[in-house]
């Protein structure tokens, strides 16, 4: 078993960073006392349901904290609500979701693991799917859970609260899934569940039905919303403002760099890995003017690639930006793309190029006057390649080609 070594004061330190908040803080102290004084590792729960088969940078928030959890030497359950998802959380929705075949959660969960493994170490990893329990509900078993929670407590909830006052429909089985989620807390007896800051009415769920089962209660811990690259709305794929981590380096460090001065403290707050006291002391110096923004931005952007890409990737990139842009340099190393003369559909291009994965994206882009050929700006559905021609074609700060007509 691995040694608890940090004291229950700095793991708390470490783990206030950047959180919105932590219920009760003086109840999570005492777990961590307790855990270091006996050796005993607490059970840390985090769930997903497979919605959707995509992780990004926003989902990295809670992730990170997780890990942090895990190097402290406490037990990491990554639920997947395999189960739960066939339901659809209906948090901060204003209609009904629609439900999921048990086929769309399977395939959706099928990446799950390989991508978390990219923050976490799998190996110490406990991967559970809550249809293990859930699925063997009898009804009756069902009716005795929902009999612990109440109508009135479920209408408390922002969303449901909303939907009813604005004579909206509300279904039944939307309120079951707070409820079954509470009751994974219960299964798997956590000491402690991280979410984000959408996510508070189902985990305290889960704290109020230990309490019912007399069990000792779970801890909460949220994160913040992170916004995405827009700078202004939550990080999403139906937002095109996301950083996928299947997003090739030279992307992620293109976007990271994309995002503007005052978004990057929260991203040194949220994404860094370094320790509390090393992130303060960076945004002292961003605050200060101490350290130059774009100074800043490089370090957070090249630390941040290369979790995903490998040590030494960050760098890279970081090198590359400066010869392009910093230089005003093409590097001779630029990819050369050969394509026949001739008009060729520019979103097609940008797809087959890995530079966008949505026509949403390409369209966002190109109405941002951020995709260039040839040094002039697209604003068409086509670009026209000459027999012969050799030209650049950008797509943001970073991605870039070199197409040559045959």
């Amino acid at each position: 078993m691995t040694r608890i070594t940090v004291s229950p004061e700095d793991q708390l330190k470490e783990l206030k960073r950047g959180a919105f908040d932590i219920l009760p803080e003086e109840e999570m102290l005492k777990k961590l006392k307790k855990s270091f004084e006996k050796q005993k590792p607490l059970v840390i729960k985090f769930g997903a349901d497979p919605s959707r088969p995509d992780i990004h940078l926003g989902h990295t928030v809670v992730l990170q904290k997780l890990r942090l959890l895990q190097d402290f030497g406490h037990e990491i359950y990554f639920l997947i609500g395999d189960y739960t998802a066939q339901i659809g959380d209906p948090t901060g929705k204003n209609k009904t979701r629609p439900i999921l075949t048990a086929a769309d959660v399977e395939e959706n969960a099928k990446t799950y693991a390989e991508q978390v493994g990219k923050v976490l170490d799998m190996s110490k990893t406990k991967v559970v799917f809550n249809s293990h329990w859930l699925g063997k509900f009898s009804g009756l078993d069902l009716i005795q859970l929902m009999a612990k929670a109440t109508v009135g407590a479920m209408l408390q909830r922002d969303d449901f609260s909303k939907r009813y006052n604005n004579a909206e429909a509300i279904y039944l089985h939307e309120f079951v899934y707070p409820v079954l989620q509470g009751y994974d807390s219960v299964f798997l007896k956590a000491d402690l569940e991280l979410g984000g800051t959408d996510q508070t009415f189902n985990l305290m769920m889960g704290r109020h039905l230990q309490n019912a089962y007399e069990q000792e209660s779970q801890c909460i811990l949220t994160m913040p919303l992170i916004e995405g690259t827009d700078g202004v709305n939550k990080m999403s794929k139906s937002m095109d403002n996301y950083i996928s981590l299947t997003d090739t380096a030279t992307n992620m460090f293109g976007k990271l760099m994309s995002i503007s001065d005052e978004l990057m403290k929260k991203y040194y707050l949220l994404l860094s890995r370094k320790s509390a006291a090393e992130v303060d002391t960076f945004i002292a110096g961003i605050v200060s003017g101490s350290m130059h923004p774009m100074e800043a931005k490089k370090t957070i952007a090249a630390e941040v690639t290369s979790y995903y890409h490998g040590e030494g990737s960050g760098q890279e990139e970081r090198e590359k930006f400066e010869a392009r842009f910093s230089k005003k340099q093409v590097l001779d190393d630029v990819q050369v793309v050969e394509k026949p003369a001739g008009q060729i559909k520019i979103m097609d291009l940008l797809t087959e190029l890995k530079f966008i994965e949505t026509n949403s994206e390409g369209k966002r882009l190109i109405k941002q006057n951020a995709v260039k050929f040839d040094n002039q700006t697209v604003t068409g559905d086509t670009i026209e390649l000459g027999k012969g021609q050799e030209a650049i074609l950008k797509c943001g700060k970073l991605r870039m080609v070199k197409l040559k007509g045959l």
